[in-house]
């Protein structure tokens, strides 16, 4: 009888000897999916397998299938519900500013130039802050920070109800601004913390309550402000104390959820980008939030102005001319984030910017019918890519997700902030007309999208 073969080397724990001549290799090499071999016996602890250092010079992705989150999680709609709602009140808070904007003009004897400051300060001061805030609360999270943010809102919105002189409005828009940029970060952290994996359904949600919040600012104005004088502006602090009220008890449940996560083992390694391209592509987003905010701030804070100068429409027609766009602007962030979820990021960035071009072109030469349409289509079509975009950004650069959040909420209120200084100053030379003959070019910016990495896992086609 023939000798029998000599039997393989015996492989470490955790290893696989199926490589070449039987030599022993981990058992996740040559997986496509960077998942080890179920078929091998593994470690008692599986989170103490080793794992390669990233090289010198590399961001870590989220790509890679061992960062999605437990079958376990489960989409929190409760916690999500009270974090839309609070925006929606944030948002309301926030967007009187701008709708008080014709009636501070006035009172004030305000010209565009000290229009434009004046939303600089609200819009730079949540800018400035708010990359600041997220970045903190990534090392240091505070889940009670949100009603302490509210706070700053509230008083605020006393001081520019009662405010004597524009430093006085000044300095209630910077409280405004700080506000924001206190809630945005880490409401934004834990809407991603309660999405049980669907990312760009909870920031949709997210958002929408404050594009809701938005949109209403100017009905409130148009019904309660504008009737009633900027005194009546102090009724709305008790939006802020409700806000508070509710994002108490949200803290407590992010209190409790960090609690239970910090129990899970350690999730694995995420794959990497280099660092080169992630900067690439941060810059890259960062043009599309520029064009896409400016080109918005030209409506949000001098569509009322455009209307009644071309059209002759009363000042209440004007407001609700903007909430037609500012509701559309909400409908447009619901749908982006599913829409992402289902088809890719990247599909809804280059849809949402460079798709608004016909529209925005068409818009200076439209009748009062024709800028209506055109702006509510402009609306959903542009608001849906800001979803897709933070989530992009987000699982470009994971772990990171307060200061990503604070950092395109932030740069998108500074654009906003930046832009309607400069529109207003092109404005009082150029005419409001050539402010929107000039923005309606802002979308061809959104070609720059073909130079986004592909981060995202291929999606299965539907049957």
């Amino acid at each position: 009888m023939p000798p029998s073969p000599p039997a393989p080397p015996r492989a470490p724990c955790g290893w696989s000897t199926d490589g070449p001549a039987g030599a022993p290799r981990p058992a996740h090499a040559g997986s496509r999916r960077g998942s080890i071999d179920r078929r091998q016996r593994l470690p008692p602890n599986r989170a103490s397998l080793p794992h390669p250092l990233p090289p010198r010079g590399a961001f870590v992705t989220s790509t890679s299938v061992d960062t999605a989150p437990p079958a376990v999680d489960r989409t929190s709609f409760g916690i999500l519900a009270a974090l839309s709602t609070c925006h929606l009140l944030n948002d309301v808070m926030q967007s009187l500013v701008a709708a008080l904007y014709p009636v501070l003009k006035a009172n004030y004897a305000l010209d565009f130039g000290q229009i434009g400051l004046l939303a600089f300060v609200f819009s730079g001061t949540a800018s400035l802050f708010q990359p600041l805030v997220g970045l903190y609360t990534d090392r240091h999270p505070q889940p009670y920070s949100l009603a302490v943010g509210m706070g700053f809102s509230l008083t605020g919105l006393i001081l520019l109800a009662n405010a004597g002189s524009y430093a006085f409005l000044l300095l209630a828009a910077a409280l405004v601004g700080f506000g924001s940029a206190v809630f945005h970060p880490e409401s934004s952290r834990m809407a991603r913390m309660a999405s049980g994996g669907r990312h760009g359904l909870a920031q949709s949600l997210f958002q929408v309550g404050g594009n809701a919040g938005t949109a209403l600012g100017p009905i409130a104005a148009a019904f309660v402000i504008l009737p009633r004088g900027q005194q009546s502006v102090a009724w709305f602090a008790v939006l802020a104390l409700a806000a508070m009220v509710i994002l108490t008890k949200v803290g407590g449940w992010y209190a409790e959820r960090r609690a239970a996560q910090a129990s899970r083992p350690a999730p694995a390694k995420p794959t990497m980008l280099p660092r080169r391209r992630v900067i690439a592509a941060i810059g890259v987003l960062s043009l599309l939030i520029f064009s896409k905010y400016v080109y918005m701030t030209s409506l949000s804070s001098y569509y009322t102005f455009y209307a009644m100068h071309r059209f002759g429409v009363s000042v209440r027609d004007s407001q609700l001319m903007l909430f037609v766009f500012l509701g559309a602007l909400a409908v447009g962030t619901l749908l982006g984030g599913p829409i992402g979820d289902r088809f890719g990021r990247k599909v809804v960035i280059w849809g949402s910017i460079l798709g608004t071009l016909p529209f925005t072109l068409a818009l200076p030469y439209a009748g009062l019918t024709g800028t209506i349409v055109l702006t509510a289509i402009i609306g959903v079509v542009m608001a849906s890519a800001f979803s897709a975009i933070l989530v992009y950004a987000q699982e470009l650069v994971p772990g990171k997700v307060g200061m990503i959040s604070g950092l395109f909420f932030g740069f998108a209120f500074g654009m906003g902030g930046i832009g309607a200084a400069v529109l207003g100053q092109i404005a009082d030379a150029k005419g409001i007309d050539y402010v929107y003959w000039l923005c309606s070019f802002l979308p061809l910016i959104g070609l720059l999208t073909i130079f986004l990495p592909d981060v995202e896992k291929p999606r299965a086609r539907p049957a």
